[in-house]
């Protein structure tokens, strides 16, 4: 459908909306995620933060920050969380007090082996495979950027 045919009544219909659609998947991923976390211990955002870490341990508090698309506000709460769970440990960098870096402990790393069986369900639950999936990773990341351009 090309926008010159895409009059109002259309526009504005509910199952013609990206941003609809964006966020009640969204919804519905995040509820699938809930049990195979809470066997964790861990809420989604925690997950994606170790996600991270388990990816590039000891980076500071702002490098994790522009990873996750989330501001210190919001991120030094969830740290100090998943620092009280033991998961990881936030230092002062000696050579630049203003910045803080996280590193992950045993527990923190351990957890990658439990995680592990995550995407799999994931990819059960959505009845796709891993090159479909990838391909729509693609996409909403492009659309992200553009957006945020």
């Amino acid at each position: 459908m090309n926008t010159a045919s895409f009059n109002s009544d259309q526009a504005l219909k509910l199952d013609h909306q990206l941003c609809f659609a964006l966020y009640s998947a969204s919804l519905a991923m995040t509820k699938l995620y809930k049990p195979l976390l809470d066997e964790l211990g861990l809420t989604y955002p925690q997950y994606l933060a170790l996600l991270v870490l388990w990816e590039q341990d000891g980076l500071t508090v702002s490098d994790l920050g522009e990873r996750l698309h989330l501001d210190s506000g919001t991120l030094t709460p969830l740290l100090k969380r998943m620092e009280s769970a033991g998961h990881l440990t936030r230092l002062r960098d000696v050579q630049d007090e203003r910045r803080v870096l996280i590193r992950l402990t045993a527990s923190g790393r351990q957890l990658k082996k439990r995680a592990a069986r995550i995407p799999g369900c994931v990819l059960q639950a959505a009845q796709c495979g891993v090159s479909e999936a990838m391909a729509l990773t693609r996409q909403v990341q492009n659309l992200r950027d553009r957006l945020t351009a």
